[in-house]
């Protein structure tokens, strides 16, 4: 390495950072060209004796006219840098008429660099090898054309002939050829780029340029031969042509450049920062024909992230420090990255020496940063959001303190993890409450107490089995489902497995450990309960484990197994589904209470929804909560849903006679779902009673599709293919509503009670309204809100766009020989809404 005086010569050749064979190629035509310039002059010149001009002149004005040619010439960018076109093959076919062939390879030489020197200190500041390079190509590229065409014919001052014609061009062919050939070979080595690219974009780029040269050449030596005074109109001819030759090479290059923007834009749209990055260095490179691109990214740390590419295709990206904000070179464009006020990054673009970038790149990088930085910040939104949206999921279902499964999860993934299991399979619930909990965090405070959840919660977590759900109810209580109970043909097996596990944690917990800098024993009391996973879901088990727990708390010990004839609750049941099957024997204690909902424009009854009341002799009126549970979990579901559809298409049959026609909708439990002969019981009914299928609605839970079973699917696809239609129940309150409207097709969506209440309140219950009434109109869906108790409600729903509604507001549930004259009178009154036009007979 150089330095001083001579590193600055060094450097000003433009030998620094060339490539070895880059200069190797240089020196070889450059002594090429010499050989062939002294050659050439040693030939005889083969002048008249007469010849008015003389040699000197004439050597003269080939250097002229050599030198003319390159400066006329028109610049494009390349995917290596500038390449430059020139009329050449012009001059040379003038000057081989005007001067002895041997003389060209001098004069073009003498010429080329003169020109290329004027150009260099004009505008491009070329160092003095490649002025060197440029002049000997095309030195070495005129001798072999003028050695094609002097085989082929003598052009010296003979007038043109056809044969003559084909012999300058041939040459003027060879020398496009050899002149392309070794710039593409130029830019290759510089680049490191296969040639083939700058080749053809060369050749396409002079085609037509070529083209017209060889005519002006052809012309020039017909005018010389005919009248040289004809030449005074060739200049302002040659200037239409050039600005002919610039549009075209323009407008093809704004048409690529356009072409390519709009592509390198398009890359952008990636939902990744690393997408978004990586596609704007290819991009910018192939857009630009850059040598380097640097996309400086800022990330939320304050940290900075590099991704770089060159001309060569690597792309490598690293962590980096802030980007260098001083003033970039004239090689080289830098823009800051930001939307709004944020910043995003920062946009380098490094251009080829020789091709220094102009005003109109400058804009083309400016819209292209500005299209990056949207397209970054988009993508560090989008992580963000993804972020978030996986926190808040993960939130949902897990508890903060311990990381493991909360509440809702666990009766979730639990009531799921039964529905998954036969019926007869055993399985077995641990709920277990650590004991003096409350005095260890009033002794040792708060941070003591969450010390101690979390190593229990770890202690459990490393006892629990493939299968088996592990979850924190919340304060001090953990539960565990025990889904791989063994089944040995003994009914004492599953409870002796649930007892050891039992013991095994207490035992476990119990070793000592160290809280807050105080050696304890956690000592648990555990209920245990083992049942059939088809007899109870999730609630009903914690509600007995709990019993038990208290039964280990009371009775001194760490575990205690559900003792029925303890709970107070599960006898009470079990004398409510005796009562209820005494009841569906008689007509007068399972009532049907009905109401109607309306339209919200016209007031029209839209439909009626059956509801069950019991009135029990002893008990008094029982609602729906006070006993659907137990006969859901019971075998007289079957028997108790056929009763209800039973007297609503009695009381659906009564309106038709009366000329209603208005559908009345009866709940459907999900387990009712799994029994495959349900359509052909309710296709019996609707004969039976002469109902059409269409009139009546079955309404089924969200829950529903939280089944695989395949039962389920073909059930509600033969009461579809019946008629029969399907309405969504308490919508938007689901595991998911979305999933469910994609895998069963519905018919009506009812929105749930809990939202229209809140919706004068809450904006996301507000939301949550509009949402489904939107969703209900794009999937052609009718759309019910339940429990519209007030006219602000139902102001707020018709705004919405909701087309009927249900709920105090408009009527209690009444009995069935009410219900009759109330859709009459709603009937009339919505007709009587109705004005007729006078094309429909009005006066």
């Amino acid at each position: 390495m150089t330095s001083g005086p001579a590193g600055d010569s060094f450097d000003r050749l433009g030998a620094r950072g060339t490539p070895v064979r880059l200069l190797v190629l240089t020196a070889a035509v450059a002594l090429t060209a010499v050989v062939a310039a002294a050659v050439g002059l040693t030939l005889p010149a083969r002048l008249p004796v007469d010849d008015p001009l003389g040699g000197p002149a004439r050597f003269g004005i080939a250097v002229a006219v050599l030198a003319l040619a390159q400066l006329a010439r028109l610049r494009f960018r390349s995917a290596a840098g500038m390449v430059s076109i020139t009329w050449g093959e012009a001059a040379l076919i003038v000057c081989l008429y005007l001067a002895p062939a041997g003389w060209l390879p001098s004069a073009t030489l003498l010429g080329t660099g003169l020109a290329w020197t004027m150009l260099s200190l004009h505008n491009d500041r070329r160092p003095v090898l490649e002025l060197i390079r440029i002049a000997a190509s095309l030195a070495a590229a005129s001798a072999l054309a003028v050695s094609v065409t002097t085989a082929l014919g003598r052009p010296l001052l003979a007038p043109p002939t056809p044969k003559l014609a084909l012999a300058v061009i041939a040459g003027s062919v060879t020398y496009l050829l050899v002149t392309a050939w070794l710039g593409g070979v130029t830019l290759g080595l510089r680049h490191g780029l296969p040639i083939g690219p700058p080749l053809l974009a060369a050749l396409r780029g002079k085609l037509l340029m070529f083209v017209g040269n060889v005519a002006v050449g052809l012309v020039v030596v017909a005018l010389l031969e005919l009248d040289p005074r004809w030449l005074l109109l060739l200049p302002p001819l040659l200037w239409l042509l050039q600005q002919t030759y610039r549009y075209r090479l323009r407008s093809d290059q704004e048409r690529r450049t356009w072409r390519a923007f709009a592509e390198a834009t398009a890359a952008l749209n990636q939902l990744d920062e690393r997408g978004v990055a990586t596609a704007a260095v290819t991009g910018a490179l192939t857009l630009f024909n850059a040598e380097l691109v640097d996309v400086d990214v800022a990330r939320a740390d304050s940290r900075w992230h590099r991704y770089r590419g060159d001309a060569g295709g690597q792309l490598v990206d690293r962590e980096t420090g802030p980007p260098d904000q001083s003033e970039p070179d004239e090689h080289e464009l830098s823009r800051a990255l930001s939307v709004g006020a944020a910043p995003v990054g920062r946009l380098r673009v490094r251009f080829p020496r020789s091709a220094p970038p102009n005003a109109r790149e400058r804009d083309a990088v400016a819209a292209f940063g500005d299209a990056l930085a949207a397209a970054l910040h988009d993508a560090a939104t989008h992580r963000e959001l993804r972020l978030v949206t996986a926190r808040s999921s993960y939130e949902a279902v897990h508890d903060p303190l311990t990381g493991l499964a909360n509440r809702a999860a666990m009766l979730g993934k639990g009531d799921q993890s039964l529905r998954q299991l036969a019926h007869d399979h055993p399985v077995a619930l641990l709920l277990l409450d650590i004991n003096q909990f409350k005095e260890v965090n009033d002794t040792l405070g708060h941070a003591a107490g969450d010390q101690l959840l979390r190593l229990t919660a770890n202690r459990l977590d490393a006892l629990v089995r493939p299968g088996d759900l592990l979850g924190r109810l919340g304060g001090d209580e953990f539960a565990m489902l025990l889904t791989a109970v063994p089944v040995l043909g003994d009914r004492a097996a599953p409870m002796a497995h649930a007892l050891r596990q039992a013991r095994e944690i207490a035992e476990r917990l119990a070793a000592p450990t160290e809280v807050a800098g105080v050696r304890m024993s956690i000592e648990v009391s555990v209920g245990v309960v083992v049942a059939d996973a088809g007899t109870a879901d999730l609630t009903e088990l914690l509600r007995r484990a709990d019993i038990a727990m208290y039964q280990a708390k009371e009775g001194g010990g760490n575990v205690a197994v559900y003792d029925s004839t303890r709970d107070a609750a599960s006898t009470d049941q079990l004398a409510l589904l005796a009562e209820l099957r005494e009841a569906l024997l008689v007509d007068d204690q399972l009532v049907l209470a009905l109401q109607p909902a309306v339209d919200l424009t016209t007031g029209a009854p839209t439909g009626v929804e059956a509801l069950i009341r019991w009135q029990h002799p002893r008990r008094g009126w029982l609602s729906p909560a006070d006993f659907i549970r137990p006969v859901e979990n019971s075998e007289q579901l079957g028997t108790f849903t056929r009763y209800v559809l039973d007297k609503a298409l009695s009381v659906a049959a009564s309106w038709a006679r009366e000329g209603l026609d208005v559908p009345i909708s009866v709940n459907l439990s999900a387990r009712s779902l799994l029994d495959p002969r349900l359509p052909a019981e309710i296709g019996d009914a609707l004969r039976r009673h002469q109902v059409p299928p269409h009139r009546l609605v079955l309404e089924i839970t969200e829950t529903v599709v939280m089944s695989e079973l395949e039962v389920i699917d073909e059930v509600l696809a033969t009461l579809r293919s019946m008629g029969v239609q399907l309405a969504v129940d308490d919508f938007g309150t689901g595991f998911s509503s979305l999933t469910f409207l994609t895998r069963i097709a519905v018919d009506e969506l009812k929105v749930d009670r809990s939202f229209v209440i809140r919706m004068a309140d809450s904006p996301e219950a507000a939301a949550i309204v509009r949402t489904t009434v939107g969703l209900a109109h794009e999937l052609g869906l009718r759309v019910v809100a339940e429990g519209v108790e007030t006219a602000e409600q139902r102001m707020a729903l018709a705004e919405l766009g909701c087309t009927s509604a249900q709920g105090y507001h408009f009527f209690k549930p009444m009995p069935a020989d009410k219900i009759g004259a109330v859709l009459g009178s709603l009937r009339d009154s919505a007709e009587s809404n109705v004005f007729r036009l006078r094309a429909d007979g009005a006066s």
